[in-house]
């Protein structure tokens, strides 16, 4: 099964473009497939809407999942992962410019595996969004059967 894909849920342009340099940049190989609201987010991984038909057995590697999208917000599309049996496993994490103590509570008791500040800083957000995608293509291992894309 391919795990060398990743989902970006990220509404907000700049975000989107600095992220998908930095993992241009780096040594990461796997497909960046971009989701720009919530809505959008779980057609893909659910196989609806446009997206019905996408064989959704082909699982990612990781979520990337922002909070504040339009549509349907982060935690929600979290909570409708973890409740679906496909997408249960599938590693997600928070990347956010959220500093609300909440969020970040709210996040990992709907099962977020990691949450992520993101720094104000362009270079240095570039540099975390390498360092996430590295760890997530590169060194996690994922739970057999971790859920579908």
């Amino acid at each position: 099964m391919n795990h060398s894909a990743i989902l970006l849920v990220e509404d907000d342009g700049d975000d989107e473009a600095l992220t998908l340099r930095a993992f241009k940049r780096s040594t990461i190989r796997g497909e960046v497939v971009v989701a720009r609201d919530g809505a959008e987010a779980l057609n893909h991984l659910l196989g609806s809407g446009r997206f019905s038909g996408r064989d959704v057995t082909v699982a990612l590697a990781v979520v990337l999942l922002d909070l504040k999208l339009p549509k349907v917000d982060g935690l929600e599309v979290l909570r409708r992962l973890r409740a679906d049996d496909r997408t249960r496993l599938l590693p997600v994490v928070i990347v956010t410019s959220s500093k609300e103590e909440s969020d970040i509570v709210n996040s990992y008791k709907l099962g977020a595996n990691s949450y992520v500040r993101k720094p104000v800083d362009s270079a240095k957000f570039e540099e975390g969004m390498q360092d996430l995608g590295l760890y997530w293509l590169g060194l996690n291992e994922a739970a057999p059967g971790g859920g579908s894309a």
